[in-house]
């Protein structure tokens, strides 16, 4: 009996562990603390605890919401957290419009990371906006304006200083340039995977696309950057 009682005990610490509620979060903060340094960015500690506070929001969420394939936040890290940070240095201007958001990304991130510029989050699903919005909400997030819109539709009265895309079709973005939403001088990035994922070169040939290659801590997995000027 002692040793069911022992085997039954074991499991429910085991299955405790695996849960996301009862992740082992110092790993976690160690891991997105070397990722960040490999990116050669210096996030402050509260800042740092913000994104960790994130990957906690959204793995809750994910569990009623079904926001993102990922579940583990340990492999969040790398697939969310630091991918979107990655292209920080990318960022031009003082306003950012993150197309396509889905779960906040990368705009909660870079919002986190560069409190000194303004993010507008779009997204068309409401689920998605309402997770973002509370996101903002519990991580006291003043420079982040949800947004519920199709990009199609999307006429906001202003225009943005970088507008990021990120795992959006390239041909779903060109609404941005049709609209006129880009500032000049200003900055598209489009976040891709592989390079032969990149946008239409007859569609940004007048932009003259530049590819960077993006290396992503703990992540073996090609990144790419699509970045077009309008100057």
């Amino acid at each position: 009996m002692d040793n069911d009682r022992k085997r039954s005990d074991g499991d429910s610490v085991k299955q405790a562990v695996h849960s996301p509620d009862a992740a082992d979060w110092p790993v976690i903060e160690a891991r997105l603390s070397h990722g960040c340094a490999a990116l050669g960015l210096a996030p402050t500690p509260e800042q740092q605890a913000r994104l960790v506070a994130l990957l906690g929001l959204l793995t809750r969420w994910n569990q009623a919401y079904n926001l993102t394939a990922v579940r583990d936040p340990l492999e969040m890290v790398a697939k969310h957290l630091l991918d979107s940070l990655a292209i920080a240095p990318f960022l031009f201007g003082e306003t950012v419009l993150d197309v396509g958001t889905g779960a906040g990304l990368p705009g909660l991130p870079l919002a986190i990371l560069v409190p000194e510029r303004r993010f507008w989050l779009l997204d068309s699903n409401n689920k998605k906006v309402r997770f973002v919005r509370q996101a903002v909400l519990e991580l006291g997030l003043t420079n982040v304006e949800p947004v519920q819109s199709r990009i199609e539709t999307y006429r906001p009265g202003r225009k943005f200083s970088t507008i990021v895309s990120r795992a959006v079709a390239a041909e779903s973005v060109l609404p941005v340039l049709t609209a006129d939403l880009c500032d000049r001088p200003g900055r598209l990035l489009l976040m891709k995977g592989r390079a032969d994922e990149a946008a239409d070169e007859t569609a940004w040939a007048a932009l003259k696309p530049i590819v960077h290659r993006l290396t992503i801590p703990f992540l073996d997995a090609p990144r790419h950057l699509i970045e077009l000027r309008s100057d």
